[in-house]
């Protein structure tokens, strides 16, 4: 579901927040913004409590975990109901709790050995993180060995630059504080959500 998901809609949106109080009603407004697959990430305190919510009450969002570094918050985030993990970087116990429960995980990478290691160890996709200190040609080089290798940069993209990573080859793009910042989501100010996913996913499309 995750990957078919990504394919039709480009884009993914991270949550990094010190605290997401409604998680249903912002995957409701990432998803009428047409970004229907959500990461909850590790960095907000009891976030496992808030990807429960936001898989029993956001029946249209693929929610998933994000910094996820090892094993024990993979199996935590699996427990929770994440349907995908995703890591910063290579993690042989996240992949491993990932396997066996049967999700799908983006794990991160930058080299080419990294990428090759993901691989490896079963990554549906592979996050090229941080996606910023590299731009959008480094993608296209990147693909060049990996030309089958579904891709999804993620750090420092916006709406402005979605498309050039989309044009590199990127299977989606990654909306993180442009589309769902922090005083956004702390506001809910869910009618801003809505419009920045909207520009983001539009953009994204748009390659």
């Amino acid at each position: 579901m995750l990957i078919p998901t990504l394919e039709r809609d480009r884009a993914l949106a991270v949550v990094r927040a010190p605290r997401v109080d409604d998680p249903a009603a912002l995957c409701r407004a990432l998803s009428a913004g047409g970004i229907r697959t959500v990461e909850f990430t590790f960095t907000t305190p009891g976030v496992e409590a808030v990807i429960a919510e936001a898989v029993r009450c956001a029946d249209d969002v693929v929610v998933g975990a994000g910094t996820v570094t090892n094993a024990r918050s993979a199996e935590a985030a699996v427990a929770a109901g994440a349907r995908f993990l995703v890591t910063p970087g290579i993690s042989e116990g996240a992949a491993g709790v990932a396997r066996e429960a049967g999700i799908p995980i983006l794990l991160g990478a930058l080299t080419p050995s990294e990428v090759m290691r993901a691989l490896a160890l079963g990554a549906a996709a592979v996050k090229i993180f941080p996606a910023g200190l590299v731009g959008p040609a480094y993608l296209t080089d990147l693909r060049g060995p990996f030309p089958g290798v579904p891709v999804v940069p993620s750090g420092g993209l916006d709406a402005a630059n979605a498309a050039d990573w989309m044009r590199a080859g990127a299977l989606a793009v990654t909306a993180g504080s442009s589309v769902v910042g922090a005083a956004l989501v702390e506001a809910a100010d869910w009618a801003t959500v809505t419009a920045r996913a909207r520009e983001f996913s539009t953009a994204a499309l748009s390659a």
